[in-house]
């Protein structure tokens, strides 16, 4: 993509489903930072925000005034709108709290220079509507994968849902993806998209790596950070764990946590029970929706962090951990292949028990090695995943696909 010059300040709207705790929220509200700071009005919908449940800088706009220099205004529409009926039809929900959003921007906002469109591409149509904007679409993972058709039902309710995501998401002027590995996941999953050239362009998401100080001190205890859900996979940290036999050694299980959500609950009741039968809920703690600022603390005292999922998308805790000077220990699959240098940030492993504790057991053996990792794994982090990086290629794409230049 062609480099853009300097250029008037634009007009953004971010439209994203639900604006809490979590990877793709942490990409949106970075993108809106980062957006506001090169001097462009930035400002978000969505059609949940919870003020207790948020990152701190989703707070400073909340409501509909001018918000000071280099934040953001958040507006929620339809949040009494369902998530769910009965703990199910999540997509259809989604879709309709979306529509309704993006019904309430066109009907009740002026004229975008650009849109970015979040997640859920059916309100692509309806934002082309603004025929003065440039709809840019983020897409973590194509949803049709990550859906389950298990049965005919199941099958017969999402094939129209399935058809309407391709189509909706070809009719976006940019298709940014969060790694090569989703990018070449796009290409295999939306097959008539391919066939008609159209391609993502990679955009990995960042942190803020002046947050995280390198730490002084730390304590033999291993971190997971994950949201409290079943593809996170997070019994394969506590089973890790269980075969250490280290008693001097510890496991911190945190992440997003929302009450709302049925499978947060029965997961984490799960994930308890799980650690009685193998004997170690001594020495495992379990914190749900910790702040940025507890978030830190954790990462700050901790040997190493523990990824545990498979053929994540990009995988933002990674990346956030080494920026905090911390070695990772993720499965060999997905995101992590592009953000942790094995042997060298951390250790890229099998997704087995097995696997992940002989490399566990080599931190406990040579905490030394860890911080030697730790800051190989900072450098990383600082040459390529910084919000500063991220935040020029950004400006870079929205300021291009505004005056019409292509790759």
């Amino acid at each position: 993509m062609a480099k853009g010059k300097a250029t008037s300040k634009l007009n953004i709207a971010i439209i994203h489903p639900d604006l809490g705790i979590g990877g793709a929220e942490r990409l949106i509200v970075d993108a809106a930072v980062e957006l506001a700071s090169h001097g462009h009005k930035v400002h978000i919908f969505t059609a949940h925000h919870d003020k207790n449940r948020c990152f701190e800088e989703t707070k400073h706009g909340i409501g509909n005034f001018l918000p000071s220099p280099g934040t953001f205004p958040v507006t929620v529409y339809g949040s009494f709108l369902p998530r769910h009926v009965f703990y199910r039809l999540h997509a259809l929900c989604a879709f309709l709290r979306c529509l309704f959003v993006a019904f309430c921007m066109l009907f009740m906002w002026p004229s975008f220079d650009v849109i970015i469109a979040d997640q859920v591409s059916v309100v692509i149509p309806i934002l082309k509507l603004k025929r003065s904007a440039k709809i840019v679409f983020y897409c973590h993972f194509p949803d049709l994968l990550l859906a389950q058709h298990t049965t005919f039902l199941r099958k017969l309710y999402r094939t129209p849902i399935d058809y309407v995501e391709e189509v909706t998401t070809g009719m976006a002027d940019l298709i940014l993806v969060n790694s090569n590995f989703t990018a070449s996941t796009f290409a295999n999953t939306f097959i008539h998209l391919n066939a008609k050239g159209i391609r993502p362009a990679v955009l990995y998401p960042a942190v803020n790596v002046d947050q995280f100080k390198e730490p002084s001190s730390f304590k033999l205890n291993f971190l997971s950070i994950n949201r409290f859900e079943r593809k996170k996979n997070i019994e394969l940290a506590i089973l890790a764990f269980a075969m250490l036999h280290s008693p001097e050694a510890s496991l911190t299980v945190a992440g997003g946590f929302d009450i709302r959500l049925k499978e947060n609950v029965e997961y984490l009741e799960q994930l308890k029970a799980l650690a009685e039968r193998e004997g170690v809920s001594n020495r495992i703690r379990f914190i749900t929706s910790c702040s940025t600022t507890e978030r830190n603390a954790l990462l700050s005292e901790c040997l190493c962090v523990i990824y545990t999922p498979k053929d994540e998308h990009f995988g933002i805790v990674p990346v956030e951990a080494m920026a905090a000077y911390k070695p990772v220990i993720a499965c060999n699959s997905g995101g992590p292949l592009e953000s942790v240098k094995n042997g060298v940030t951390g250790f890229l492993c099998d997704p087995t028990p097995e696997e992940f504790s002989s490399a566990m057991a080599k931190f406990i053996k040579d905490p030394k090695e860890a911080e030697r990792m730790g800051r190989e794994a900072r450098k990383h982090v600082v040459d390529s995943f910084s919000t500063h990086t991220f935040g020029q290629s950004l400006n870079r794409y929205i300021v291009d696909i505004h005056r019409g230049k292509e790759d």
